[in-house]
C-alpha cells in the first residue's frame, strides 16, 4: 500500500471512530435527558448554604429516588438570599428542564425581610400558576418566620402558604424544616440553616410529601 492510501486508509478509519464516539456519547446524554425533572426551587435552604452541593437536600432527595428505584433527576435551583420576586424573575428561565415537578420553597427571606405579605402571595401564585400552566405539579414547601415582626406578621405569613394551597389544591409541607430548625445538632450557629445532618432530615420530611406525586415507571 502506497504511503498516501494509507493515509487516506487511516484518515477514514478515524473519521469512522469519532464518528461512532460522538454517537455514543449523544446517546448516553439523550438518555439522561430523558429523565423526568424535580426542580427544587428555593433560597439558601435549598441551595445548601455553606455545604457541599451533595450533602444539600435535593442530592440527598437524589440520593433516595435512587435507592427506591424511582428514574427521576433532581436539579437543585436554590440562590442563596433568594426571595419570592427573585424567583419570579427566574422561573420562566428555570422552565426550560420541563420539570414534572417542582418542589417551591421561597418565602423565608421575605419574611426576614418583613417585606409586604400581599407582594409575597401575590409573587408565589404567579410561580404556581407558571408551573401548572406548564404541566408541572407544585409541592410547596411552607416557611415560618421569626417573631420580630409582631405576632400578626407572623400568623399572616403562615396563613399565604395554607390559602394557596387550598386554593389551587397542592401537596403541602407545612414546614421545611420541621424537626431541624432550631435544634442546635442539625443547624448552623443562626439555628436556621441546616448542617449536613439537618439536610438529612430535610431530604426524609420533603420524600415523605413527594413520593405520593411520583410515577415510578414514568419516562
Amino acid at each position: 500500500m502506497k504511503i498516501h492510501e494509507l493515509f487516506h486508509y487511516c484518515k477514514v478509519r478515524l473519521f469512522i471512530l469519532f464518528l461512532f464516539v460522538g454517537i455514543v456519547l449523544n446517546s448516553s446524554a439523550l438518555a439522561g435527558e430523558s429523565k423526568p425533572v424535580i426542580l427544587a426551587f428555593g433560597d439558601s435552604l435549598t441551595a445548601g448554604f455553606g455545604l457541599p452541593e451533595e450533602e444539600s437536600y435535593p442530592s440527598r432527595l437524589q440520593e433516595i429516588l435512587e435507592l427506591k428505584g424511582f428514574p427521576y433527576k433532581v436539579v437543585n435551583a436554590g440562590v442563596t438570599g433568594d426571595t419570592t420576586a427573585g424567583g419570579v424573575r427566574r422561573i420562566n428561565w428555570l422552565m426550560q428542564h420541563r420539570p414534572k415537578i417542582v418542589i417551591l420553597a421561597l418565602g423565608a427571606n421575605d419574611g426576614l425581610r418583613g417585606l409586604p405579605l400581599d407582594e409575597m402571595e401575590a409573587n408565589l401564585e404567579k410561580i404556581i400558576q407558571l408551573c401548572l400552566e406548564k404541566n408541572a405539579k407544585v409541592l410547596l414547601a411552607g416557611m415560618k418566620v421569626l417573631p420580630n415582626y409582631g405576632e400578626e406578621y407572623q400568623k399572616g405569613f403562615a396563613d399565604v402558604f395554607s390559602r394557596l394551597k387550598e386554593k389551587h389544591q397542592l401537596v403541602f409541607l407545612p414546614f421545611l424544616l420541621e424537626g431541624v430548625a432550631g435544634v442546635r445538632k442539625y443547624t448552623r450557629p443562626d439555628g436556621i440553616h441546616p448542617q449536613a445532618d439537618g439536610y438529612k432530615l430535610v431530604a426524609k420530611l420533603v420524600w415523605q410529601y413527594l413520593q405520593p406525586m411520583l410515577e415510578k415507571g414514568s419516562d
